[in-house]
């Protein structure tokens, strides 16, 4: 499977450079292309200061481009939206196939005092569901958003679900470089399965405070490794995955196994 990350800072309504990164990327066989949090839309800071309408209209522009993208180059595109439905705005991840379209509604929502996306947003809080799974080329996919990587019981709903490769966008700021690349390896290693993650680039600034977005897209391998990854800059990164690694990894470790004889004894 040939899929890959396309590292950006905001966009905003421009389309030039999504449109250049995916002819390169239909070249190169790509058939899944993954975004990261914040780059079709302003970083959720910049959000508040919008009004409906506008989030609206700019959602509606990016969501037509990309099923024309998804259609025209043959690539199933995997990006992050904020939109607005019946006077309420919803952070979700998109799914643009080229025949269909498909959204997933981030369950798990920051609420920090300095960064509160579940205050705003009007996301339902409620039990636990099992993420958006699909399948290209018969290698199976799942999206969650980043905050939510954090979560087992995200990971308790795809256990079962043998999946290759879990897709995840995210908008890491501060300093957390060491961390969010030891809690990517890990889940990638106890659970077998690639983990392709997309981070935005760029910065924000509030109060002569800068956020800056670090980059640092990401492939693990399903034996806890780092395959690729990118530096701060904006970037195309093209990766190759292998279901039989998947499955000799989980094979190799047994995790699942040893979980199995239990529930039968």
């Amino acid at each position: 499977m040939i899929a890959a990350v396309l590292q950006l800072n905001s966009q905003g309504m421009s389309s030039t450079k999504l449109y250049n990164h995916i002819r390169v990327a239909s070249k190169k066989n790509v058939k899944v292309m993954l975004l990261g949090e914040y780059v079709l839309n302003p970083f959720f800071k910049e959000l508040k200061k919008m009004s409906k309408s506008m989030i609206k209209e700019q959602a509606s522009h990016q969501i037509s481009m990309l099923k024309e993208l998804s259609t025209t180059y043959n690539i199933t595109i995997v990006a992050p939206l904020v939109i607005v439905k019946k006077g309420e705005i919803y952070k979700t991840v998109a799914k643009f196939a080229p025949s269909s379209t498909s959204y997933y509604h981030q369950q798990i929502l920051i609420n920090y005092q300095h960064w509160n996306e579940e205050k705003y947003f009007s996301n339902a809080i409620e039990e636990i569901k099992t993420p958006v799974v699909f399948k290209v080329d018969n290698f199976k996919f799942a999206i969650i958003n980043g905050f939510e990587l954090h979560f087992d019981e995200i990971f308790k709903k795809l256990s079962n679900k043998n999946i290759d490769c879990i897709l995840v966008p995210s908008v890491s700021t501060f300093e957390s470089y060491e961390r969010w690349k030891a809690l990517i390896l890990s889940r990638a290693f106890t659970h077998n399965c690639y983990i392709l993650r997309a981070n935005r680039i760029g910065e924000f600034t509030e109060d002569d405070f800068d956020w800056q977005f670090y980059g640092d897209s990401i492939l693990a391998s399903p034996n806890g490794d780092i395959i690729n990854h990118l530096g701060n800059k904006e970037e195309l990164m093209i990766v190759n995955m292998s279901h039989t690694d998947v499955v000799q990894a989980r094979r190799l470790w047994g995790f699942k196994e040893a979980i199995s004889r239990r529930k039968k004894s």
